[in-house]
């Protein structure tokens, strides 16, 4: 349930609404959360890019292990159904920051401007009186707003070496972008005013494209041979034509900057004495090998995956120095902590990497949430929540009571173990950007427990439907199917309902 609005305040105390007596005592933001308690906790939210949740081993990883992450999850709850809005980079920042759907906050696809003169949660939190930080990757074109202090990657930021701009000033560092943006974070913690609470956006560039290992983590994995995911050869026959034509491939479309064919640009000579030789064996050993067909696909795949995992390991190892360090301050104990991934990502899924598509590996994001005061350690949560869900989740443990204009729900009586009795039964999913890289079709769709239902629009009318109890890969559609008529009519039907709920109507009808 929400907190009190103005108007469920009014009426509780029996005031008039309409009346200037009631406007002028109701409490404003500030005194709302210092009546709240003087307790307020800090947050820290950890946000990677393109994390899937199969890349976590609390989330049973069959190929890497991740310790420090794990700790959010073991010393917290764990969602398992936490789903994204519209799987792609910076229309998810901006549904975090607003707590709106694509259409609503104006930020649909990757190539549009965030207008930061918006409601954001972190102005409300400022306003209430907590301190505000952001850190690290932002790729909302414009400057943040909101934050008493931030220090962003420019557009997607570089691995090594990387720019930053920090409150307009831009400057370039040496090192490794997973290990700079935590040095730059833990400063901020050391030097804040320990009398206000904080919230902290803590972003990693890692683990996107195209996924360059840091020094340390060059050669882990060389002595492996990771297991293939079951699809990785999915011919996509059960589907449409989306999926037929789409350019995410591992097969066809990597190229040679992600398979490490050849070495980053801007290495220092040390770096790149390292880079040589870890990469230029294995290029050799490729030359000589002369794959082809399916053997070659399972040669790229070999490549992308380690690089991938390397890089989340850089992550973990630096996930774990903050921890630490809340330890250490003895801040852990008032301090919600939360770690997800913009969206999910294909691991070889269907032959794919990139994300876009409603389909599960790109849906779902890892959501763990750690905060002793109120959450059960080792906790699970299978309710359906989305990134919709953030803002307002902040909101509240601030005190602050949710704008009636933000889209999402709090998900603190969850995180207590309390889930109301009228918590969604659904997600509604719009992607956007088509025509444009990876060629991922523009479509719509709901989600529920059991079934999705899927609507690919603009040059391509096709409709699909999965059974995921049945068929979790997702690999036969069921729309035609007899047995399903009534969960067609059914899922149709809701989402009319919630596009008109969430006053989308960008898109081809229902």
């Amino acid at each position: 349930m929400k907190p009190l609005t103005r108007r469920d305040f009014l009426k509780r105390t029996g005031l008039l609404a309409g009346s200037a007596a009631a406007a002028s005592i109701l409490p404003s933001c500030t005194t709302i959360a210092r009546t709240a308690g003087k307790n307020r906790p800090n947050i820290i939210y950890i946000m990677t890019d393109d994390h899937a949740s199969h890349a976590l081993s609390c989330y049973g990883s069959k190929i890497n292990k991740t310790p420090n992450l794990d700790r959010i999850a073991n010393q917290g709850m764990r969602f398992d159904n936490c789903f994204c809005t519209n799987s792609i980079c910076a229309p998810c920042r901006a549904v975090v920051l607003t707590g709106k759907h694509s259409h609503i906050n104006g930020v649909k696809d990757n190539r549009l401007r965030f207008d930061g003169s918006q409601q954001t949660f972190p102005k409300l939190l400022q306003k209430a009186g907590y301190q505000t930080a952001m850190i690290g990757k932002w790729h909302l074109k414009t400057d943040p707003t909101g934050f008493d202090y931030w220090n962003v990657l420019p557009g997607q930021g570089s691995y090594y070496n990387p720019a930053m701009k920090e409150m307009g000033k831009q400057q370039k560092y040496t090192g490794y972008v997973t290990d700079i943006i935590t040095d730059h974070a833990l400063k901020w913690l050391k030097g804040r005013d320990p009398k206000k609470p904080f919230c902290l956006m803590y972003h990693h560039k890692a683990p996107h494209r195209n996924w360059q290992p840091g020094p340390k983590h060059l050669t882990m994995y060389d002595d492996i041979t990771m297991p293939e995911p079951d699809t990785l050869f999915d011919d996509y026959s059960g589907r449409g034509r989306a999926a037929k034509e789409q350019d995410m491939s591992i097969e066809k479309t990597m190229n040679s900057q992600d398979l490490k064919l050849v070495a980053p640009r801007n290495l220092t000579a040390e770096q790149k004495k390292l880079w040589d030789a870890a990469y230029n064996p294995k290029n050799q050993a490729f030359q000589q090998a002369n794959l082809q067909g399916k053997d070659l696909i399972r040669w790229k795949y070999q490549r992308y995956i380690k690089d991938y995992l390397r890089c989340i390991a850089s992550v973990d190892d630096n996930v774990g120095r903050l921890l630490d360090y809340l330890d250490e301050s003895g801040l852990a104990a008032n301090t919600v902590v939360i770690y997800t991934s913009d969206q999910g990502f294909y691991l070889g899924d269907h032959g794919w990497f990139d994300k876009r598509f409603m389909y599960e590996e790109s849906l779902r994001s890892p959501f763990m949430v750690r905060y002793p005061k109120e959450i059960k350690a080792g906790s699970v949560n299978d309710d359906l929540v989305q990134n919709l869900d953030f803002a307002p989740t902040f909101i509240d443990f601030a005190g602050l009571p949710t704008p009636e204009d933000m889209q999402g729900e709090s998900i603190r009586k969850l995180l207590q173990g309390k889930t109301p009795g009228e918590w969604r039964k659904s997600i509604y999913y719009h992607y956007y950007e088509y025509p444009a890289v990876h060629s991922v079709k523009r479509h719509y769709g709901v989600r529920t427990k059991r079934h999705k239902l899927i609507h690919f629009y603009h040059d391509i009318d096709e409709w699909e439907l999965y059974d995921m109890q049945k068929d979790p890969d997702e690999l036969k559609n069921v729309l035609n199917d007899p047995a399903y008529a009534d969960v067609v009519k059914e899922l149709k039907a809701e989402l009319k309902r919630l596009r008109k709920k969430y006053k989308d109507d960008t898109g081809a009808p229902v």
